[in-house]
């Protein structure tokens, strides 16, 4: 078994924290469960109620207590509404690379958040945990998050052909990813909060 890890607090840009999953979070749990497409990505409980919320949040718990990953609420500084969620998945990091994943309910789109996110995660794991290889799957026709990878600096590597079963069917994949050598303008290691 992995050691348990300890997800950090992290600022992502000037009106955004990265922090551990809470139980005050429920109504994020919610908000994303409501939506189309989360709960196909996800483990996002649907149809939702408090209980599948409350066992979802401490799912979250025990990726982090089972050292399997880092999961993160994306929420906003000055009030605390979390917005989203970012997740850096570490299944093959004794192979020298580990998977974030990300999703953002409506009131956080278009904003720069999940960039913002991606970037603050993806920096800390290949320079502070020294992850080699940090990459991200994303569904061919989601250009918004096509975008948000590549405004963190990630490289579109190639198509993997039904990849991935979403929504009762396999779906192609675009692989895209960071490496620990790689370095985009404007790149700087995320501060704790």
């Amino acid at each position: 078994m992995a050691q348990p890890l300890t997800v950090p607090s992290m600022t992502a840009g000037a009106d955004f924290v990265l922090r551990p999953w809470e139980m005050s979070d429920l109504p994020l749990v919610r908000e994303a469960a409501e939506d189309d497409y989360i709960p196909l990505i996800t483990t996002i409980p649907t149809p939702y109620s408090d209980e599948a919320a409350e066992a979802y949040v401490r799912r979250q718990w025990d990726r982090a207590a089972t050292g399997s990953g880092y999961p993160f609420t994306i929420a906003r500084t000055r009030d605390r509404r979390p917005v989203g969620s970012v997740g850096l998945w570490l299944a093959d990091v004794a192979e020298g690379r580990a998977t974030l994943g990300y999703w953002m309910t409506a009131p956080g789109r278009g904003r720069g958040v999940a960039g913002a996110a991606l970037r603050t995660v993806t920096t800390w794991a290949l320079h502070e945990l020294r992850i080699p290889r940090v990459q991200v799957l994303i569904e061919p026709w989601n250009t918004a998050s096509l975008r948000t990878a590549e405004s963190a600096g990630y490289r579109r590597e190639g198509l993997l052909r039904d990849w991935q079963e979403i929504g009762g069917r396999r779906r192609d994949m675009l692989m895209y990813s960071r490496l620990n050598g790689d370095r985009p303008s404007g790149d700087r290691a995320p501060t704790g909060s």
